[in-house]
């Protein structure tokens, strides 16, 4: 019994199923909620005052911060950071 994938790199596994974007996609979602989510921890922000300095709704910053929710635009992740004192650096490679 021959298995292709044995040995094989992970990102051609993907790339081969056709979700490679995808997955890659919703990690760097995962990383971003996570991150937004632990400054706000480590400056004591809560929700409610966060989507209040964003001026933004609750909803949006829930959606910013749901892991599994790609549906944020940059102009949101851009107030994001700002908000927290951060730069919201976007590049291809």
């Amino acid at each position: 019994m021959s298995d292709k994938h044995i040995g094989g790199n992970f990102d051609d596994f993907l790339e081969e199923e056709g979700i490679l974007a995808e997955t890659e996609a919703a990690a760097v979602k995962r990383v971003i909620a996570f991150q937004v989510e632990q400054v706000m921890k480590e400056q004591k922000l809560s929700k409610v005052e966060m989507s209040r300095r964003m001026h933004t709704s609750r909803a949006a910053l829930d959606r910013l911060l749901d892991p599994t929710n790609r549906a944020v635009t940059l102009q949101t992740l851009d107030r994001a950071a700002r908000v927290l004192g951060k730069r919201l650096q976007i590049s291809l490679s």
